[in-house]
């Protein structure tokens, strides 16, 4: 269960920014269902712990059935890429009758839900026949093609005691409906008005059969007499095709048996045309077909109200295969990205040990690039990350908001170990390309978000803060960041500031992180490298030997010089270089 308050934890520029957007773009969420679930996910505030850790706890167990029965999830899956969303059909039904189309779909909807009922509480795989192939389920299964096993076979030696999908994602059972709208119980994904639905309508439709048969039986008599007499030979659809330089073509377009059907340039198409006898019995057949309709309008509309019986119970499975369905893709994002469950404390904190960005590994991943994971503790208070261009600042502050973030929506997180206490607001001050096309320079669309967070700033709060004033002039962008942390230093936030202002974490009470950098990096390895790589290389090859990890120093510690090595080592002279150090002293 997601968080019932309306509350906004955080604006849209700060879940993109901390990467839940991403995550929750790359969810494996094929129905309506889920994607509704999806979009309406709220987050867990404080006082809501205990809630979060049932969540998060149902997403451990959904795990645990994942890895225990892979081809069971595959099918559950199957079931969902062929759901439709038919709930404004199923409220419609109160109040009107529905099409056939329309209870056709609520048909293939009970199929649907009886397949997954079988599928999550029973472990069966049902009888419902879909429109995937058995390489398909193979194949979303993680099986090879080739292999002999059919899917079948793997599914029946899964299926032992072990792993429990969560009761709260069990369907009620519509059976009863089910056989109302399937009085045949063949349980085909198909739909017509039955016989078995109305004696009449049986009644009428064997008549009409018997009309069809006694047409059929003229015409295939005036065809004969009109071969013996005329010489005329019909197709078995009782039409012929003359061509207009036919020598015949005027005789056999006077014959008062025939009228003409189709015709263009080069030839006309003549059929049969109906005698008295043959219109006769379409006449009986029209007001046959009356009544057929009207028996099918009649059946139709008490079909619509059993439908609007279950109204309730329909649109509440609705609700719980979208549920399902989130919590199915939400394990299976966990297993796939290594994810584990976070533990949630009444302690505003945010801990994590070797915690890894999600975007910025996947994009290391696709270059065949390992990413270096980091670890950070936060309190309330204020916590600057210091250190060169290079060194993954921005990536550590956003990482620590993602940990967050995904923790207070109820996913697992990207770490080894994480501890989260949870906010009632989070906000996230980064570069806003937006605020600089309207027209603001960035250090004025920076003010702009700056005032916004300090307004809206409230207790249990995560600030993150990237290189703060560092759109103007250096005097004046110093003073301002460090009026700004003895602004927030007294204020119940977790507030993270990357910075290059180096004094700033000289302010008691500040705690100073710095990124490790080129510190214990070989330089003469690194010198080598750099010495024979092309110049678009040399980037990449710093980062190689570049130490991302977090590491905590005093006040007294040595000031780093990561941005002079890597001017130097990109080949900004050794005057430039060494009078930069005279500075520095």
């Amino acid at each position: 269960m997601q968080g019932g308050s309306n509350r906004r934890l955080a604006n849209v520029k700060t879940r993109s920014e901390t990467g839940l957007d991403y995550v929750m773009l790359n969810m494996e969420i094929m129905s309506p269902f889920g994607k509704k679930k999806l979009k309406e996910m709220k987050p867990f505030f404080p006082g809501e712990e205990d809630a979060l850790r049932a969540e998060l706890n149902r997403i451990e167990d959904m795990i645990a059935f994942i890895r225990e029965y892979p081809t069971l999830r595959a099918k559950i899956q199957e079931v969902f890429m062929e759901v439709k969303d038919s709930v404004n059909t199923i409220v419609r039904s109160e109040h009107n009758t529905l099409s056939v189309v329309e209870i056709y779909e609520v048909k293939s909807l009970l199929l649907q839900m009886r397949q997954l009922l079988k599928l999550t509480k029973d472990k069966e795989a049902g009888d419902y026949q879909s429109g995937c192939c058995v390489a398909e389920l193979k194949a979303a299964a993680g099986e090879d093609e080739a292999d002999d096993k059919s899917a079948e076979e793997t599914f029946d030696k899964e299926v032992t005691l072990g792993a429990d999908i969560p009761n709260e994602y069990y369907l009620d059972d519509t059976e009863e409906l089910l056989d109302i709208l399937d009085p045949r119980k063949d349980r085909m994904n198909t739909f017509y008005i039955y016989d078995e639905f109305s004696e009449k309508l049986g009644e009428y439709r064997k008549k009409k059969r018997s009309y069809e048969l006694d047409i059929r039986k003229a015409q295939k008599a005036a065809r004969d007499a009109l071969r013996r007499e005329k010489g005329v030979q019909l197709t078995p659809k009782f039409d012929i095709v003359v061509a207009r330089s036919h020598p015949d073509f005027e005789k056999i377009g006077n014959l008062q048996e025939l009228e003409v059907a189709d015709q263009d340039y080069m030839s006309v198409t003549f059929k049969l045309k109906p005698n008295e006898e043959v219109f006769k019995y379409i006449e009986e057949m029209e007001n046959l077909n009356a009544l057929i309709d009207a028996e099918e309008e009649r059946i139709t509309e008490i079909l619509s109200k059993e439908i609007a019986k279950f109204k309730d119970v329909l649109v509440k499975n609705c609700e719980t295969m979208g549920a399902l369905e989130l919590a199915l893709a939400r394990g299976l994002y966990a297993i796939k990205r290594n994810l584990i469950k976070p533990e949630i404390t009444e302690e505003h904190i945010i801990e994590f040990e070797n915690g890894r960005n999600l975007q910025v590994e996947e994009i290391l991943n696709s270059k065949g690039q390992k990413y270096c994971p980091i670890s950070i503790s936060l309190k309330d208070g204020v916590t600057c990350i210091t250190g060169a261009n290079m060194g993954g600042k921005t990536i550590s502050l956003k990482l620590a908001g993602q940990v967050a973030i995904l923790a207070q929506y109820g996913f697992f997180v990207p770490a080894e170990v994480a501890r989260v206490g949870l906010s009632n607001y989070m906000q996230i001050l980064i570069g806003d390309s937006q605020s600089v096309e309207r027209g603001l320079s960035s250090f004025g669309s920076e003010m702009e978000e700056l005032k916004q967070i300090l307004d809206n700033g409230q207790d249990r709060s995560i600030i993150l803060m990237d290189e703060i004033a560092s759109g103007t002039n250096p005097v004046e962008g110093l003073a301002l960041t460090k009026s700004i942390v003895d602004y927030l230093i007294v204020k119940p936030y977790i507030s993270l500031i990357t910075t290059h202002f180096e004094t700033v974490t000289e302010r008691e009470g500040v705690i100073n992180m710095q990124v490790r950098g080129l510190a214990n990096a070989n330089f003469t390895l690194l010198d080598r490298e750099l010495r024979y790589a092309k110049k678009r290389d040399r980037i990449n090859i710093i980062s190689k030997y570049m130490d991302y990890r977090l590491c905590r120093v005093e006040k007294s510690g040595e000031v780093p010089k990561d941005a002079l090595n890597i001017a130097k080592m990109l080949g900004i002279s050794d005057e430039i270089i060494d009078g930069a150090k005279k500075y520095i002293k």
